[in-house]
């Protein structure tokens, strides 16, 4: 991902929110509660990777099951709760379910698995009934705009069946297990167990006493929320996201600045411009200074436009200095007050204080700086990858082979979780990076067979060597391919001569 190129289209409208249903399903265990939760398989377009709770999209045909207690929108939420959690766990949460035996019990969950019986058509055959009251409603979560997958997810408690047994199958989740809220939050806290704040704050309320009727309802009016959307996304704690929207390249429509630590804050990244939109970020940090906590300083990944449209303006009206590397500070037109080298460590002091390390990652540009947790070996990237679209390398500023020098550091280093400037976190760090080390070096197989001995243009490689790319991404492809031929160059595997390449 890089600032706005020429000839690139219009970004694209945010995606319309798909109707959605989650179950959080719990269990009495003495005097405490469990939760069942479940690691998303990393390959998944939403939340991949991510801890969760059962659920998934309603069907148009779950509006035809009835609910006894329910109709409309609330009924169809319902129906397609207790689909997806009889797909996903094989709780059977319905009237007659208690009196059918386990084995069809699992003959039923392939046979809805497998597509061959539909839910409403299988209910119906078995005599089952599906009540509201099992389902008790515990909230309402819209994801945010800038997500390119979004939902509009209705949450019920679902108390187990004291027949029934929840069993993972191997399919979307790599994990699934009981977990008491504590446990589950100290993973969160260590970074282990990425959360979206839905789950993140159905946890906090269910870690704390008291009758579920009372927690249902603090579950159904979550704070920091505006038309059912979070104003708070902490992925992990001291992790948190400001997006905000920016001239970037599509399909990513936003800047990720983030917000780090539990006491002193790091802002990274205020890319926006627009007034509106890093009046979000300031509207935050009032709050968290009432909450206690105070910005330290703003810091800078690079000098894109994307990255630092705000920078200023934030510095200014949080009174707070600026942090980045001197070859950033060159690009700038004020004077950054502190430059940072590699190998330094920030420290922020706060509960738990957080310790985060400089590296000088050159590549994208010459003065991109990557920060990596010391704890939780997490790293925010800046533009090392991206969540969403690809990383542009540019000449002069972009240099190929630095950049892929960068990316298999970061890749040994090891760290885990990427926070990317564009896009969501990516859990699998390591292997993220070698699919992005992969992916360069077969299309840099493909540039150089593109280039005959008898030479061609630069416009004539990006038609040959991506082809499989839409023509208006040709202006983008054309600067990295630019990046590669430079390397390709260095390495006396090319030579350009008169604007024409040759096959060395």
């Amino acid at each position: 991902m890089s600032e706005a190129i020429r000839g690139m289209p219009p970004p694209p409208p945010p995606a319309r929110p798909r109707p959605a249903a989650v179950v959080t399903l719990y269990r009495r265990v003495g005097a405490r509660l469990e939760v069942f939760w479940v690691k998303r398989e990393k390959a998944l377009s939403f939340a991949g990777g991510f801890y969760a709770f059962p659920g998934g999209k309603v069907d148009a045909a779950d509006a035809a099951v009835p609910v006894r207690g329910a109709s409309g929108d609330e009924a169809a939420a319902r129906v397609a709760a207790a689909r997806e959690l009889f797909e996903e766990t094989g709780v059977l949460v319905a009237e007659g379910a208690e009196a059918v035996p386990a084995e069809r019990l699992k003959q039923w969950r392939q046979e809805l698995l497998s597509g061959q019986r539909p839910w409403g058509e299988l209910l119906a055959r078995e005599g089952l009934g599906l009540r509201a009251e099992d389902f008790v409603p515990a909230g309402r979560w819209i994801t945010p705009a800038f997500m390119p997958i979004r939902f509009d997810a209705r949450f019920f408690a679902v108390e187990m069946p004291p027949h029934a047994q929840a069993e993972m199958w191997p399919g979307e989740f790599t994990e699934a297990a009981w977990v008491a809220p504590a446990e589950a939050l100290a993973r969160w806290e260590q970074g282990t167990a990425l959360l979206h704040t839905p789950n993140l704050y159905a946890l906090k309320v269910l870690n704390q006493p008291g009758p579920m009727e009372a927690m249902a309802e603090r579950l159904a009016s979550p704070p920091h929320c505006s038309e059912f959307v979070t104003r708070r996304i902490e992925f992990q704690q001291g992790v948190r996201v400001v997006a905000l929207e920016t001239p970037t390249l599509p399909p990513a429509t936003h800047t990720n600045t983030y917000v780090l630590g539990n006491g002193e804050l790091l802002i990274v990244d205020p890319g926006a411009g627009d007034s509106r939109e890093y009046g979000k970020l300031l509207e935050l940090m009032a709050s968290m200074k009432e909450e206690g906590l105070r910005p330290v300083a703003v810091f800078l990944t690079h000098h894109h436009g994307d990255h630092i449209g705000g920078a200023r303006a934030v510095k200014e009206a949080l009174g707070i200095p600026l942090w980045c590397h001197a070859r950033t500070a060159d690009h700038l037109d004020f004077a950054a007050d502190r430059l940072l080298e590699e190998g330094e460590v920030l420290e922020l002091a706060g509960t738990p204080p957080q310790r985060w390390r400089v590296l000088h990652t050159p590549g994208h540009a010459r003065g991109h700086l990557t920060l990596v947790d010391e704890r939780s070996h997490a790293a925010v990237v800046g533009d090392m990858v991206a969540g969403v679209g690809t990383i542009v390398i540019d000449p002069p500023e972009g240099n190929m082979r630095d950049y892929l020098a960068q990316l298999a550091r970061l890749r040994d280093w090891p760290v885990t979780t990427l926070y990317p400037a564009h896009g969501v976190p990516i859990p699998d760090g390591p292997g993220k990076l070698q699919e992005y080390i992969d992916h360069r070096a077969a299309r840099e197989a493909r540039i150089l067979e593109a280039v005959p001995a008898s030479g061609v243009s630069l416009s004539q490689v990006v038609e040959r060597a991506y082809a499989d790319t839409p023509p208006f991404l040709f202006p983008v492809a054309e600067r990295s391919a630019l990046a590669s031929l430079e390397k390709l160059t260095d390495e006396g595997k090319v030579r350009v001569e008169a604007g024409q390449y040759y096959r060395v």
